[in-house]
């Protein structure tokens, strides 16, 4: 049995440049190309979102037109109302408030013991649910069991009510109501029947003037 051959080997001088290894090129992946594709970023190709939200609905309903204006709210809900009456489709209309404020109507001095009158009442309503909610379980007379809880509801109440309004410091020494307006309200409505819509609210006007 013979051992296979040596070759000797030449020893490779220093400063000799290494022999090049030929580079196998490697296809790139295929990546699509035209006028309506999106080029792939780091992550990959972004995915559009699905056009079917309610904006692209509200698109596809049409534009529409404005068939009265009323400075108050009440009468642009008479409007509508009035159109609902008349067998109109009254989903294809909208109420628009334009030039919104914020209007806080102020109701009075408020002292400590109007604070603590208020905050009374708040707790005795919260006093007679819990009332209301043990003598569904309870064995006991519901009259001697909801007067207890309404009282006690009441006396935490005023406390809390006369701490709190004590703690602003007379800041806030005033009641108030806060309520959202608009300067006017447009009755909107789709343009294939706002002629309609404008000829039931023309006769509402000639109504609620008197004229036949």
């Amino acid at each position: 049995m013979t051992s296979p051959s040596t070759e000797p080997t030449t020893p490779i001088p220093a400063g000799t440049p290494a022999a090049a290894t030929p580079s196998v090129a490697t296809p790139a992946a295929a990546t699509p190309t035209g006028p309506g594709t999106i080029p792939p970023g780091p992550a990959g190709v972004p995915t559009l979102p699905a056009q079917t939200g309610p904006a692209q609905a509200a698109a596809a309903a049409g534009p529409t037109v404005v068939v009265g204006t009323y400075p108050e709210y009440a009468l642009a809900q008479q409007a509508v109302d009035h159109l609902s009456d008349n067998k109109f489709p009254v989903e294809r209309v909208s109420i628009v408030g334009t030039d919104l404020r914020l209007v806080e109507t102020v109701l009075g001095r408020l002292t400590t013991a109007r604070a603590a009158l208020a905050g009374a009442a708040s707790g005795a309503w919260f006093g007679l649910f819990i009332g209301l909610l043990f003598g569904i379980f309870s064995d006991e007379s519901w009259f001697g069991l909801i007067l207890t809880t309404l009282i006690i509801g009441a006396i935490w109440g005023a406390i809390f009510g006369a701490i709190a309004h004590a703690a602003t410091g007379g800041r806030r020494d005033f009641s108030s109501r806060s309520s959202l307006q608009a300067a006017q309200y447009a009755v909107l409505a789709d343009a294939d029947v706002a002629d309609e819509a404008r000829t039931l609210l023309v006769q509402l006007n000639w109504r609620a003037s008197g004229a036949e």
